[in-house]
């Protein structure tokens, strides 16, 4: 299985770096994308210093769903890691337990739940919006169809084709891998902010009774 990881990230100058220190020369990842979405932080300067990364800079912020759809595009193999870029506790061990269950054909996607998800997600045991996956290019659909999500659509979307295509799910617990809170990385009220535009995006794609049945969905389809 060739695999290519695809890093969407925005203004994650403080930590892009060490979650690329993780995954370049990882054995199971044979390319590593990162896809700056109009960063006003140094981002872009960053990841650029890592050279064994390829860098996409989009010129303008788009949002999460627009930006994993140009990493996509780009990806040179069928079966792309996606990654948040503000990850921190990665190691090669996390890596290596995200990609094994789809490489030996256990599943046909795996799924994170790191080890500061919130609560109700780690007492069920899935965390349905979790953006660190691998995951076949083929179940995502064409980088069209995402990029007419709204900015932060992208996770219930895939959760969709996933449910629709009977997709055997692996969820494989992070113990030691968190990521930071958006109030801790832009302050109390903007992470407050950031929160209700994300769920007005989630919203927008699948309205609240539908992401109670994909998470139920789910669930059913673990492997």
């Amino acid at each position: 299985m060739r695999l290519s990881c695809v890093i969407p990230a925005y203004n994650e100058a403080p930590r892009i770096e060490a979650v690329l220190r993780s995954v370049i020369g990882h054995p199971a990842i044979d390319e590593v994308l990162v896809v700056d979405d109009g960063s006003s932080d140094g981002t872009a300067a960053v990841a650029a210093r890592v050279p064994e990364a390829r860098l996409i800079a989009m010129p303008q912020n788009r949002g999460k769903s627009w930006a994993v759809s140009v990493g996509i595009e780009a990806a040179a193999h069928e079966h792309v890691m996606l990654l948040d870029s503000d990850l921190i506790g990665l190691g090669a061990e996390a890596l290596d337990a995200l990609v094994a269950p789809v490489r030996a054909g256990r599943s046909d996607v795996s799924i994170s739940l790191r080890g500061n998800s919130p609560w109700p997600w780690r007492a069920i045991g899935l965390d349905y919006i979790s953006g660190e996956r691998v995951v076949p290019k083929a179940l995502l659909g064409p980088p069209e169809a995402l990029r007419a999500l709204p900015r932060f659509g992208l996770e219930v979307y895939m959760n969709r084709r996933l449910i629709a295509k009977q997709a055997r799910i692996a969820v494989v617990r992070w113990p030691g891998v968190a990521s930071p809170w958006k109030g801790a990385k832009r302050g109390r009220w903007a992470g407050v902010k950031a929160d209700a535009r994300m769920l007005s995006d989630m919203f927008h794609t699948i309205p609240p009774h539908a992401a109670a049945a994909q998470i139920m969905a789910m669930r059913r389809l673990r492997s």
